[in-house]
C-alpha cells in the first residue's frame, strides 16, 4: 500500500564506526524501497592559502580528498555486502556536512547519518550533523543509534502527539511497519505537569485518560485501512512523551516521531520531544516534518 517512491537513499558517510553503521541501515532501507543508494562524503573547504605557503595548502587538500575518497570505496564495498545487487552510487562533495545532506535531501526518498560521526566527543550522545539534518532536512531523516539490526523483528514504535503536523509520522510508520512486516506500537502520552496543584485533586483523570485515547484512535483511523496488514498496539501512558518514547526504545526495532509537536514553537524547526529521541533512544530514530 506505499506510495510510489523516487528518488535515492542518501547517507553521509566520514569514515567513522558510526556512519558504517548508518550505510548499512541505508543499504537496507535502500533494497526495500528498490531505489538506488547514493554515499555521499563531504570535504569541508580550506582557509585560503597563506603567502609563502609552498604548495603546502594544496598537498594538504590532495590529501584529505584521497582520503575521503578512499572512505567512500570502503563504505561502498560495506554496502554492497550489507545488500548486494543495490545500485551503488558515491559523491564527494564540498561543504559543510550538516548543510550538504541538507541540500542532498532534497532529491532524497530517505537521509540517513549515523548517530555521532569522527569529530564527536566521548560524552556526546547525538552528533551536530544528525541534529542540523534532523531539523532541516527534507526527506525523512533516519539517524542510527544502538546496535539494532534492519531485520530486527522487533516493532515499530510510533509517537502520537494528536497534532495535525503529526500525521506524516503516522502516515510513514504504518508504511515501515508493513515493509518489515511487523507490529507497529502507537504511543500517546500525555501528563498534567501543567496542571495547577492548587486545583490538580479535581482534576478527573479517568475522563482525561479516556478523552486521550479517543485522540489517540482518531489520529490511527483510516490508516489501518489503507495497511491491513499491520498489527497495531495502541498504548496511552501517563508520562512526559520524550520519556515515554525513550523507555519504549528499549524494545523497539525503530523510532517514529514528527519534528515538532503540539507544544512546538513556530520558530521551532525540532521540537523538545524530537530532540531527546535522537539523544537517549536506544534504537535508531526517524524522524518526519510535516
Amino acid at each position: 500500500m506505499a506510495a510510489q517512491q523516487t528518488g535515492p537513499v542518501v547517507v553521509g558517510v566520514d569514515g567513522s564506526e558510526s556512519a558504517l553503521d548508518a550505510v548499512r541501515w541505508a543499504a537496507a532501507e535502500a533494497a526495500s524501497r528498490n531505489v538506488p543508494l547514493r554515499l555521499v562524503a563531504v570535504f569541508t573547504p580550506l582557509p585560503a592559502a597563506p603567502r609563502h605557503d609552498m604548495g603546502l595548502t594544496a598537498a594538504y587538500r590532495d590529501q584529505v580528498v584521497t582520503s575521503q575518497r578512499g572512505t567512500l570505496e570502503v563504505a561502498a564495498e560495506v554496502a554492497a555486502g550489507a545488500a548486494p545487487g543495490v545500485e551503488i552510487g558515491t559523491e564527494l562533495r564540498t561543504g559543510y556536512p550538516g548543510q550538504v545532506l541538507t541540500d542532498e535531501s532534497r532529491s532524497a526518498v530517505l537521509t540517513v547519518v549515523g548517530s555521532r560521526g569522527l569529530g564527536g566527543f566521548t560524552g556526546l550522545l547525538v552528533g551536530s550533523v544528525a541534529v542540523t539534518l534532523a531539523a532541516h532536512g527534507e526527506s525523512p531523516v533516519l539517524v542510527v543509534r544502538g546496535d539494532r539490526a534492519p531485520d530486527s523483528g522487533l516493532p515499530v514504535l510510533l509517537g502520537v502527539d494528536g497534532s495535525p503536523a503529526g500525521e506524516a509520522a503516522v502516515g510513514i510508520a504504518f508504511e515501515e511497519a508493513s515493509r518489515r512486516a511487523v507490529r507497529l506500537r502507537a504511543l500517546h502520552a500525555w501528563s498534567d505537569v501543567v496542571v495547577d496543584p492548587a486545583v490538580a485533586v479535581l482534576v478527573d483523570h479517568q475522563a482525561w485518560e479516556t478523552e486521550e485515547r479517543a485522540l489517540l484512535a482518531e489520529r490511527l483511523a483510516g490508516w489501518s485501512g489503507k495497511y491491513p496488514d499491520v498489527e497495531v498496539d495502541r498504548v496511552v501512558v501517563q508520562d512526559r512523551p520524550a520519556h515515554a518514547l525513550v523507555q519504549g526504545s528499549a524494545d523497539a526495532g525503530l523510532v517514529v516521531v514528527g519534528s515538532r509537536g503540539r507544544g512546538g514553537l513556530a520558530g521551532l524547526v525540532l521540537g523538545s520531544v524530537g530532540q531527546a529521541v535522537l539523544r537517549h533512544a536506544q534504537c535508531p530514530v526517524l524522524v518526519v516534518r510535516g
